[in-house]
């Protein structure tokens, strides 16, 4: 898989790297006034509003323990766009059995009333870390249309905090796709720096990420 190589760091935070795939942008509440003035340029205020909006939900998720957002942009055939939304979440936990804390993070996760159908995995990854996925299609209150989510539950080799990898999207009907691309996205964590790789440019299809 080749992409843009993206590293979250806080304070209080060890730091994580993952590779994300083509057509992924990483997007923060810092980036606000940036993409205000954009829609600002182009005189649009369905911009501006769905901007705001945006960028609103994104610093909520901040106060949620989320380190990194990035958007996904997909084009479709004859002339649409998919996206969908990644997140990092590193929150500390004070279980000191790893297996343990992601058993009982997965099981709360696919316990969840917004689940209307989903799949459930193990997922064996290179640092043989426990690892776990639920995905599947959720109904969110007051939303009229439904939504694709995959979830991954992971820890940092410290076993001090769980690391949840996050990608949501309304195109439900890519969402087998969409699975395999956080998969791979887990199969990319490292806790050390790796050795610096050449950015990825241009936009991709969601299946050509796979490929």
């Amino acid at each position: 898989m080749v992409g843009a190589e993206a590293m979250t760091h806080q304070r209080s935070n060890p730091p994580v790297w993952f590779r994300l795939p083509p057509g992924f942008h990483d997007i923060g509440p810092a980036d606000r006034a940036a993409l205000l003035a954009v829609a600002e340029a182009l005189n649009s205020p369905d911009a501006r509003h769905d901007l705001s909006l945006l960028m609103d939900g994104l610093e909520e998720l901040a106060g949620h323990d989320v380190v990194h957002t990035a958007v996904g942009l997909h084009p479709e055939e004859p002339d649409g766009v998919n996206t969908s939304l990644f997140s990092l979440t590193v929150r500390r936990v004070d279980q000191p059995n790893p297996r343990l804390t992601v058993a009982r993070t997965a099981l709360a996760i696919a316990g969840s009333p917004l689940w209307t159908s989903s799949v459930r995995r193990f997922i064996d990854l290179p640092s043989a870390l426990p690892c776990c996925l639920v995905a599947g299609i959720i109904s969110v209150p007051d939303v009229e249309q439904r939504l694709f989510q995959a979830r991954v539950a992971t820890v940092h080799p410290d076993g001090l905090h769980l690391l949840l990898l996050d990608l949501t999207s309304a195109s439900t009907e890519h969402a087998e796709a969409y699975t395999d691309i956080l998969e791979a996205v887990a199969h990319t964590v490292l806790f050390t720096d790796p050795e610096p790789a050449p950015p990825a440019t241009g936009t991709s299809r969601i299946l050509e990420v796979l490929l």
